[in-house]
């Protein structure tokens, strides 16, 4: 299956399909005519597929590559200066080649520094998590984070082509499997209410494994389409924000040590979807649903604090714009909207535990 992003200079295509790391050289060489590529990779990642990747380039290529620690905690500053030595030790040019390997920590990473090296070196996107196929791969948001909050410091630079093979999920560790169901469930409850039944009638990740790379292939395609129309995060892609504000904050406030990402986004849409049924401008009974397909798969949906706990890294979220908070609510399941309020929209219960 292959999607292409029309962004203009910017469009590239994505190709989803199992067995496709086995034939990356070739799709890789459509886009990329240079000599030298880096790949970037993790601790996890590269042992199981970065030798597949490393022999089908090195007859065509200059390979190099880098291997970073696993977790949230690389996704920072401090590691940019280790992948900028590394690219400066293999010669990487303005007309050379990074490849992100691994799951959005890595993508956010690799991808932020292919945008601010040498002011821009052309990279690939090879996600190997659930979360970063169905969502982090594709629309060109890189980024680090802060000690303040998540993804703070970032850019907009779109990868040249994406490689999503399903298979590799095999080797997923559980945990992770769910983790990126919560972004697969956010794509049903904020464009298509079809899909989120299609997850409500199954009751576990290995039912769905047949159906899986079509399943992708829509949270991929609704990326697309949201991308396509508003690249630079000012409207309608916001919407893909959905659970993300209250999420980025439980995981800062955990110092990225206790949710993982689709963990605390899965809290954050049931969370937010209860708090705007209170106030009646979300149909009855929308958080149930959610709570129960969360369950599912083995998702969360509290995690204990008291939303004034959060409230100070509310008040930094990057929907901030024109001193409004943007928040993303649904009408009901498929049908989502841009809320512009303010912080009190969390405060106005402050013994409020989520």
């Amino acid at each position: 299956m292959k999607l292409t992003v029309n962004l203009g200079k910017d469009s590239y295509p994505i190709y989803i399909e199992n067995n496709l790391l086995k034939h990356a050289n070739s799709l890789i060489g459509e886009i990329f005519s240079g000599r030298r590529i880096m790949i970037i990779s993790d601790d996890n990642v590269y042992p199981l597929y970065g030798q597949m990747l490393t022999e089908q380039l090195s007859a065509d290529y200059d390979l190099s590559h880098l291997v970073l620690p696993h977790g949230e905690g690389t996704k920072s500053f401090q590691t940019l200066p280790v992948i900028y030595g590394a690219l400066l030790k293999a010669r990487i040019s303005r007309s050379d080649l990074i490849i992100a390997l691994g799951g959005g920590v890595i993508g956010d990473l690799a991808g932020f520094a292919a945008s601010s090296f040498l002011r821009g070196v052309k990279f690939v996107q090879i996600p190997t998590s659930l979360l970063a196929q169905v969502d982090s791969s594709v629309g060109g948001k890189v980024a680090v984070d802060l000690p303040e909050g998540k993804n703070l410091v970032g850019a907009f630079y779109q990868p040249k082509l994406v490689l999503i093979d399903p298979l590799v999920l095999d080797t997923l560790n559980p945990r992770f499997i769910n983790d990126g169901m919560g972004e697969v469930i956010k794509y049903g409850c904020i464009k298509d209410s079809e899909l989120f039944c299609t997850l409500e009638a199954h009751s576990s990740f290995t039912e769905l494994k047949e159906e899986l790379p079509s399943i992708i292939h829509r949270c991929v395609d609704i990326k697309r389409v949201v991308v396509e129309h508003d690249q630079f995060d000012t409207g309608e892609r916001m919407l893909l924000n959905f659970g993300h504000t209250l999420g980025h904050t439980i995981e800062q406030y955990y110092h990225y040590e206790r949710e993982s990402h689709g963990e605390a986004v899965a809290i954050g849409m049931y969370q937010i979807t209860r708090l705007s049924e209170d106030l009646g401008i979300t149909a009855g009974k929308t958080s149930l649903r959610i709570r129960k397909l969360l369950e599912a798969y083995g998702l969360p949906y509290e995690c204990g604090l008291p939303i004034q706990e959060l409230l100070h890294a509310i008040a930094v979220d990057k929907k901030n714009l024109n001193n409004r908070l943007n928040v993303i609510l649904l009408h009901n399941i498929g049908s989502s909207y841009i809320h512009p309020t303010t912080s009190a929209f969390f405060s106005r219960e402050s013994n409020y535990i989520i």
